[in-house]
């Protein structure tokens, strides 16, 4: 074997490990395990114990853990539900979003607050479609109107953040006509591909081979859900864009060409999301916490004070348009609630973040804030909107019933409502 030493990635596999086993262990620990990884990396890192660094099996596979997030995240996009009423509400909403990101991020860089005003108004547009999912569908709530809502703003939330991204700060130093013309290639090959896909695999005997193949050792479908991941990760590199946004492209693709996958092959995305969850996206997450700056974030309060600033920032450009456009359907509370999730915002600021101090559009202080400002959104924001969710969906008092027996019926009815 090469002289390689993997001590840093057996201590960030042991810390994947135990952040969801504490979680498990210790129920009133009600925190998204993503945070505690997080947490626990600054921990074990150089900033604290000292007993992992980002050497160069850590910094490879978090590189492909964080194409794996992104694929799972576009995986997770259901384009049945992106129509209707509540896609043009959503759309809506994100339309003030823009708004409010843009005077958002040049009000920071006026009061010295960010170096470039454009990467913070580009950060504040995104949400953690990844975070807001499990949430609704641990609660019940994911097939609800406002579940489906909920999803729609957090989908347009997080396509738009990775687009956007790589649009204007991507790894080429072209200008933005060329990389709009670029993007236009790429979205023309994505087309042209997903057109293959879907009408030769239907006409060619490959589509009996790969169900006969599928759940053997080749793991054909497993196999080809990943070479598409790398297809599109390379074509992304190689037209100037950001691979985050092959890498989700990609997962949005196999979900789009995948519609019979409940009948034929149920297992297929549990498989992939094995590979994710259990394995490369926790190496992200906590390597993500070794690399965390905490000494760049507590050596002055004026840092420390921005932390707070940015969380206001994310609730009010993503929460705000919630209430103001899903007030009319589902209700005032359920938009307050829905905004919450939409300002959970984590997974694309660390990957942000990376990018920004890359290319200098961020500070290394600046981008300590804004990720522990994440912490801080994925930590608070999907307690308060379950809360206010829970309370809305409570049924408002009646009369007093008139027996004991009717009272206790009551009662049980009301308990039954609110689990």
């Amino acid at each position: 074997m090469p002289d390689v030493s993997f001590t840093s990635l057996a201590v960030v596999l042991g810390v994947s490990f135990l952040a969801p086993l504490v979680i498990g262990l210790v129920p009133w620990l009600r925190v998204p395990s993503v945070v505690l990884e997080i947490t626990l990396g600054i921990v074990v890192g150089p900033s604290v114990l000292g007993w992992a660094t980002i050497d160069e099996p850590v910094a490879i596979l978090s590189t492909i853990g964080l194409a794996f997030l992104l694929f799972l995240s576009g995986l997770e996009i259901d384009l049945d539900q992106l129509r209707g009423q509540l896609l043009t509400v959503a759309a809506i909403g994100f339309v003030f979003t823009l708004v409010l990101a843009a005077i958002a991020g040049y009000a920071l860089g006026g009061i010295g607050l960010v170096r470039n005003p454009l990467f913070a108004a580009v950060v504040l547009t995104s949400t953690s479609l990844g975070l807001v999912f499990p949430v609704l569908e641990d609660s019940g709530q994911l097939g609800s109107r406002f579940g489906k809502l909920a999803i729609t703003g957090a989908t347009i939330g997080e396509f738009a953040g990775v687009i956007l991204l790589s649009l204007f700060f991507g790894g080429n130093s072209t200008d933005t006509g060329t990389r709009l013309f670029l993007l236009g290639v790429f979205v023309a090959a994505v087309v042209l591909v997903a057109f293959v896909l879907t009408w030769r695999s239907k006409q060619m005997p490959i589509a009996r081979v790969l169900l006969r193949l599928q759940d053997t050792t080749a793991q054909i479908r497993v196999r080809g859900a990943l070479f598409i991941l790398g297809l599109f990760i390379v074509l992304a590199a190689h037209l100037g864009l950001e691979t985050i946004l092959g890498a989700f492209v990609a997962g949005a693709l196999v979900r789009m060409i995948d519609r019979d996958g409940m009948r034929t092959h149920p297992e297929f995305q549990a498989k992939l999301e094995a590979i994710g969850y259990g394995f490369l996206i926790p190496v992200f997450f906590v390597s993500s916490g070794i690399g965390f700056d905490l000494d760049a974030l507590t050596a002055h309060p004026a840092t420390l004070a921005r932390v707070p600033i940015f969380l206001a920032a994310l609730l009010a450009v993503r929460g705000l348009p919630a209430v103001i456009c899903y007030r009319r359907i589902v209700g005032t509370r359920s938009s307050v609630a829905a905004g919450l999730l939409q300002a959970t915002s984590l997974t694309l600021i660390v990957a942000a973040t990376q990018i920004g101090v890359a290319t200098n559009a961020i500070s290394s202080t600046n981008a300590a804030a804004l990720v522990a400002a994440g912490l801080l959104s994925a930590l608070v924001f999907p307690i308060l909107a379950l809360r206010l969710q829970h309370a809305s969906s409570e049924p408002k008092p009646t009369n007093p019933p008139e027996s004991t027996t009717v009272t206790g019926v009551a009662r049980r009815d009301r308990r039954g409502a609110t689990t």
